[in-house]
């Protein structure tokens, strides 16, 4: 018999088992694979939350605490709470809140909290908002959790230093913004693969930022697209619809 004779897989000859038992079972395969990507998004989500709180205590360690620092340490943990909420309600977990989001006080509140993995790695700084109006509807936090994910592989990228550019600009309908670092780049075998889920080439690495990031964009009806040289940098860049 030839071996690309096609097999069959079931329980056994004239016990198939019933077509409404296969569809429960795939929904059930379904729910079971997105139960594991939502817990572990949020999981992910919660690490970046807790590095930031980490940073924030060491340097309310070393001076005196001051009203803005602890207001945005207040804000970590609210959402983090609430996150905790998320995974407690898996099978129910909440939709995207609409709302207005000026994206330039969004991503000046993101740099803000990762200051310190900027600054320690000597990366200079560079903002070049040109966006006008800045605001487009959508949800603020999972926003914010795609620009703590593109901003954290961009530092992430340049350990000797470098020039993190984050930039914004109208074009017609829509807000593009871009993360453009000076980094190591990505190697082109890896490139194709970077959107996917559980892909990484960091030696403690997840493989879920990108995978979150694209998921954030396409849920606010964007675009996201990245360009990258081997030894000078890669540039992501996503566009939102204004209205």
């Amino acid at each position: 018999m030839s071996s690309s004779t096609p097999k069959r897989v079931g329980h056994g000859a004239g016990n198939f088992p019933a077509p409404a038992d296969v569809h429960q079972n795939l929904q059930r395969l379904d729910r079971l694979a997105n139960l594991g990507l939502f817990s572990a998004s949020i999981a992910h989500e919660m690490k970046n939350s807790l590095v930031a709180i980490n940073t924030f205590c060491e340097v309310l360690l070393e001076k005196q605490a001051d009203r803005e620092m602890a207001e945005m340490v207040r804000r970590e943990l609210k959402r983090i709470d609430g996150l905790t909420t998320q995974m407690l309600r898996l099978a129910a977990p909440r939709p995207a809140t609409t709302a207005p989001v000026n994206v330039h006080e969004l991503l000046d509140l993101t740099l803000r909290l990762l200051e310190h993995q900027i600054s320690g790695r000597m990366i200079l700084l560079k903002r070049a908002y040109a966006a006008s109006p800045p605001v487009i509807r959508g949800d603020e936090s999972r926003l914010q959790h795609a620009f703590v994910n593109l901003l954290l592989n961009a530092v992430e990228a340049m350990s000797q230093g470098g020039e993190l550019t984050v930039a914004t600009e109208t074009v017609g309908d829509n807000l593009k913004l871009s993360f453009r670092d000076t980094g190591i780049g990505i190697a082109p075998k890896d490139f194709e693969h970077i959107f996917d889920t559980f892909f990484t080439t960091k030696k403690n690495g997840t493989g879920l930022g990108l995978a979150i990031c694209r998921h954030v964009v396409e849920e606010h009806r964007g675009t996201i697209d990245a360009q990258s040289e081997v030894g000078r940098g890669s540039i992501f860049i996503v566009t939102l619809p204004i209205k």
